[in-house]
């Protein structure tokens, strides 16, 4: 545990548009999140091109530096299982506004606002929000390598008694 900032727990939301794999116009996807060695994977949702996981990946953060990929998978039985885009997971900005020093804001309360751009896979504007006594940060990622698909997740930081974060 040593050099440990902290838990990042990434909830897994839901799939949009994701790609056909499969020969009856669908997919069965699951997602893979990779972050240096560790490696975590949701639930396979059958047959479905918008699945909802609401997954929850919690990860050991030990570096900010090492990028954070995702990965969408369609499960196959007999042959190995088929690739349905990537996107790589920018945790610092929310990383910044949870070491703001923000406490008791209303539930709500926009803490910082990130815009897509070339260097982020976001879909869509994301907002790093109050929730519960936490800041979460929802995101909308475009998939790369594949036709289309967007995959929604949630942050959460967790913070450890005692660490360096």
């Amino acid at each position: 545990m040593e050099n440990l900032l902290g838990l990042l727990r990434i909830r897994v939301q839901r799939g949009i548009n994701l790609a056909v794999r499969d020969s009856l116009s669908s997919s069965d996807p699951y997602v893979v999140v990779t972050f240096g060695e560790q490696k975590l994977k949701s639930r396979v949702v059958d047959n479905n091109l918008n699945p909802e996981w609401n997954d929850a990946l919690t990860l050991s953060v030990k570096d900010l530096d090492v990028p954070i990929t995702l990965r969408v998978y369609d499960k196959d039985i007999l042959t190995s299982d088929d690739k349905m885009g990537d996107a790589e997971i920018d945790i610092k900005p929310y990383v910044e506004c949870v070491r703001g020093g923000l406490e008791n804001q209303p539930n709500g309360f926009e803490v910082k606002k990130i815009q897509p751009s070339e260097t982020n896979c976001l879909a869509e504007e994301s907002i790093c929000v109050w929730e519960g006594g936490k800041i979460v940060q929802e995101m909308r990622l475009r998939l790369r390598n594949v036709e289309c698909g967007e995959v929604v997740i949630q942050l959460e930081w967790i913070d450890l008694q005692g660490m360096a974060g």
